[in-house]
């Protein structure tokens, strides 16, 4: 697995997937890479490492597997229209794990610290009329 993010070279956080969904991660992955400033989201080969947790993302990110969820989400950004029921799936799980998408996605969209991938609060309203 790579270790840093290709784009921005800051150290990818590991994140343990969930079982549920899985299916929605890159390359089904059981851990995934997060990029703390960009927010993209790639498959991870190497399970010899220690795993991260959500923790280790920015404060909006919530822990726990809520948390995993809207970071799935936020690597289907790029292409609602494509990912639009894989997007749906793991909005549905996030919110039956307690979290807040759409507030989590507002709190990272004010974020000066990060770097989005794609712009979130853009994002954010294409959801709420998509889904």
């Amino acid at each position: 697995m790579q270790t840093h993010c290709p784009h921005c070279e800051v150290s990818l956080v590991r994140i343990n997937v969930p079982g549920e969904i899985r299916e929605h991660a890159p390359e089904k992955a059981a851990i995934v890479g997060s990029c703390p400033r960009c927010l993209r989201v790639y498959a991870a080969i190497d399970h010899g490492a220690t795993d991260r947790s959500t923790a280790d993302l920015p404060t909006a990110v919530p822990d726990g597997d809520g948390g995993v969820a809207l970071v799935l989400v936020l690597g289907h950004l790029d292409s609602i229209a494509l990912n639009r029921a894989a997007i749906q799936s793991l909005l549905d799980y996030a919110e039956a794990a307690g979290t807040d998408v759409f507030l989590a996605l507002d709190r990272l969209a004010d974020d000066d610290s990060l770097a989005p991938h794609v712009d979130i609060a853009r994002r954010r309203r294409q959801l709420e009329s998509l889904l």
